[in-house]
């Protein structure tokens, strides 16, 4: 376990000197992200942590840098779930898409303040009372189930009682106003509808933390390992919202997919008292259920697309029947 005194405190500053960066240099300037500087953006993240991975395997040896891989993979996967409701959030509050990247930045910042007063004292539950990690073990394989079973359809964000209260205090300006959450009209702050939006998706994402912290708990029972699986993940996440929102449908077996990695990571919780898992074969499992539903949903079309298409093969061939 890592137990090295300059660790946190030399990771959180490092995490603090990538988003200054991202947000004051990279993006100093509101703009619409272009789907290049999306994946551009991707892929730098996706290098820090994999190169942050090789490290570990180099420092610390397979076991835990198999759990970082672990717990990196089933945190991306959960927040692509995470993506599409953004990407409704965003629809139902008809936010600039020049401002979009910048709650998308603080929704980041308050998700990895949030992570970070949870997972620590989180994983000493774990390793203090195993019965704390069958009880999440058996939160997972429910919330595994419900995502199986349960429909597309979200609720209304307006809905949202935080939301409503802010409503009602009379204090939200009815426009936008740039990129701004704060605005100061005749010596009296007012929020702004981005302030409202901003709420929404850091409340979105407790509900999601729910789920996503407890899956990565089972991988690992070193608090560094799980935070900062969770932080480079969720790190990259803003910008893989640019790539993937408007793809999200497309891929309709991951929903299911995603539901099997929860019910995988809660049944092995809920047994490693008894038996642990070999990081490994946790990750290989994992790996093989995200990819599986991604190509199971590019190769197998939707009944009605294949109706709709032997429909007009067979309304040509009629055409042709008539000609002759």
């Amino acid at each position: 376990m890592f137990d090295h005194e300059w660790l946190w405190p030399g990771f959180l500053a490092f995490v603090a000197l990538i988003l200054f960066f991202d947000l004051f240099v990279l993006h100093r300037k509101d703009h619409v992200i272009s789907t290049r500087e999306a994946l551009l953006t991707v892929g730098g993240y996706v290098s820090l942590a994999m190169l942050f991975a090789a490290s570990i395997f180099y420092f610390e040896g397979a076991d835990r840098g198999s759990e970082f891989l672990t717990g990196y993979l089933v945190e991306q996967a959960l927040s692509l779930d995470n993506i599409f409701v953004m990407a409704l959030i965003f629809a139902y509050f008809k936010v600039p898409e020049e401002a979009q990247y910048r709650v998308l930045f603080y929704g980041i910042v308050g998700a990895i303040i949030m992570r970070l007063s949870l997972i620590v004292p989180g994983v000493k539950l774990v390793d203090q009372f195993w019965w704390v990690g069958a009880l999440l073990g058996v939160v997972l394989l429910v919330s595994g189930y419900k995502m199986m079973t349960s429909d597309d359809e979200m609720a209304d964000p307006g809905n949202s009682r935080v939301v409503k209260w802010l409503r009602s205090t009379g204090r939200v300006t009815e426009e936008y106003e740039g990129s701004k959450f704060l605005t100061r009209r005749n010596g009296v702050l007012f929020m702004t509808p981005l302030f409202l939006v901003l709420v929404t998706v850091e409340i979105t994402d407790l509900v999601f933390a729910v789920d996503s912290i407890p899956a990565v708990l089972a991988i690992s029972n070193d608090p560094f390992i799980v935070f900062s699986s969770n932080v480079f993940a969720i790190m990259g996440l803003r910008a893989l919202f640019f790539v993937l929102s408007g793809m999200m449908r497309e891929f309709r077996f991951l929903k299911h997919g995603l539901s099997l990695v929860l019910i995988f990571v809660g049944a092995k919780m809920l047994v490693q008292h008894w038996y642990k898992l070999p990081s490994a074969i946790s990750l290989g499992v994992v790996g093989l259920l995200i990819v599986g539903s991604v190509i199971a949903s590019i190769l197998i079309k939707e009944e009605t697309e294949a109706s709709d298409a032997d429909k007009v093969e067979a309304k040509g061939s009629e055409g042709e029947a008539g000609s002759a």
